[in-house]
């Protein structure tokens, strides 16, 4: 139940928004106490005050009777004394503690506008202020007025009462609003769990709500891409053991078919070498292809060894030339070679090498008699540019942006003596990006096919 991610998110929200309404709720509440304790003060000692000005002007033992009579019905105590502090007249019997602050106060330091005697309402009885009455400048009097602490504790405790109330309503509603807001957040990451574990389980179709502009959203497209993806992959890799699987089974059921028939008593001796011939052509594709494969694990798994040097490309391009040029001759093709003597580059030259014998081969099976094949080469500042063209029947359109993959042949019809297996083109690529080079194809059906490959040249620091 901890665990999850909803509640996490959920008891993290409440905790933040819990400790800011407490520091919030207890700002505001010791903000308004203060106030209405200093609003009863105010009004105490504006009371008081109103009783001096009226005494300043009719100072008669009637006046001041009446001063005490109309405290009385009141929830305030009033006591009127004279000069040096001797009670006149009080509108309630005087108890102890207000004798207490009639008698100790320092009647020289009041100013006339009156003073806030006592605000202590938490642990006096009473509030009180002292009003003086002036005639003449003279100070013939003091109006003392107190107020019952209780009813300030009264009006603090229906306010404490009232911000309890709130207070309990905010975090309900806190609480429902952090709820609602986690599953708002988290019921997206819970789909996207599910579609995650039906990708484990190899369901690869998942429907996500890709139209978000935020993160999640974001979130939710790539895993959709990524479903796509694996599906994809899916079917590359069934597509691939399919193709792999017909091209180890096809030499095999040749050489075993061969085997048979030169294990036969009535086989002749010219049949049986030419049986074996063909038994050798096999093994040899055979080693070729399972060669290949080996290549393109390593190369999966990074562990293809790429050795690169400062090479003159020149001397790579003869060796290759020197090699390939008796297989184009017996086929009747024209071939042209043509590149500066300085043409350099920082590569691996056996992985070059493989690249350009790769292609060669390539444009070589797809090029009839009398037709030709040119290799140039150039560079510039940065790089070193090798072309091969050749004039033979072209690739179709629709199946240019797969020539790269693995096992694709763009005429499934073709035999593989005329075909290949289809891992030439797609070793080549990834040696030449492993580089980090470019290579590219540029082809009209009928007329021919050009391969472009890019180069790092390297500097001197190289």
């Amino acid at each position: 139940m901890l665990n999850k991610l909803s509640l996490k998110i959920g008891l993290l929200f409440f905790l933040v928004i819990l400790t800011v309404e407490i520091i919030l709720f207890y700002i505001l509440y010791t903000n308004l106490v203060d106030d209405r304790v200093e609003e009863v003060m105010r009004d105490l000692l504006a009371r008081g005050n109103a009783h001096s000005d009226v005494l300043e002007e009719n100072y008669t033992s009637s006046t001041i009777e009446h001063v005490a009579i109309m405290e009385s019905e009141s929830e305030f105590k009033v006591v009127v004394t004279d000069d040096v502090g001797e009670v006149i007249t009080s509108s309630n019997p005087i108890e102890p503690e207000l004798e207490a602050v009639v008698q100790h106060t320092d009647h020289d330091g009041i100013p006339e506008g009156g003073a806030i005697l006592e605000s202590d309402w938490s642990n006096e009885p009473y509030v009180s202020t002292d009003s003086p009455v002036t005639i003449n400048e003279n100070h013939v009097g003091h109006v003392f007025m107190f107020a019952d602490s209780n009813n300030i504790k009264r009006i603090i405790d229906q306010l404490s009462q009232q911000f309890l109330f709130v207070g309990l309503l905010t975090v309900f509603l806190t609480i429902f609003t952090v709820f609602i807001l986690s599953r708002v957040i988290t019921r997206p990451l819970l789909k996207m769990k599910k579609a995650t574990e039906q990708l484990s389980r190899g369901h690869h179709e998942v429907e996500l709500y890709t139209h978000r502009k935020d993160e999640l959203g974001e979130l939710a497209t790539s895993i959709s891409r990524l479903s796509k993806d694996l599906e994809r992959l899916k079917n590359e890799r069934n597509e691939f053991l399919g193709s792999i699987s017909h091209e180890l089974r096809t030499p095999l059921t040749y050489m075993k078919g061969y085997m048979d028939i030169i294990n036969r008593q009535d086989t002749t001796t010219e049949s049986r070498k030419q049986y074996i011939k063909i038994i050798q052509e096999e093994t040899t594709h055979l080693a070729g292809l399972i060669q290949n494969l080996f290549e393109l694990a390593k190369i999966d798994y990074n562990e293809f060894a790429i050795k690169k040097e400062k090479i003159m490309l020149g001397d790579l391009i003869r060796t290759v030339v020197a090699n390939i040029q008796p297989a184009i001759n017996k086929r009747g093709i024209r071939f042209t070679v043509d590149y500066p003597d300085d043409l350099v580059a920082y590569v691996d030259p056996g992985r070059i090498r493989q690249v350009l014998l790769n292609i060669l081969d390539n444009a070589m099976k797809y090029t009839n008699e009398g037709n030709s094949i040119v290799m140039t080469g150039s560079q510039d500042k940065d790089e070193t540019v090798i072309t091969i063209s050749d004039t033979g029947e072209g690739i179709p359109e629709e199946d240019v942006p797969y020539i790269f993959e693995r096992l694709y042949r763009a005429e499934k019809s073709r035999s593989r003596s005329s075909g290949g297996s289809g891992l030439g083109l797609a070793i080549a690529k990834e040696i030449v990006e492993l580089h980090g080079g470019d290579i590219t194809v540029e082809t009209t059906q009928g007329e021919g096919t050009v391969f472009i490959i890019s180069l790092p040249k390297g500097d001197a620091n190289e």
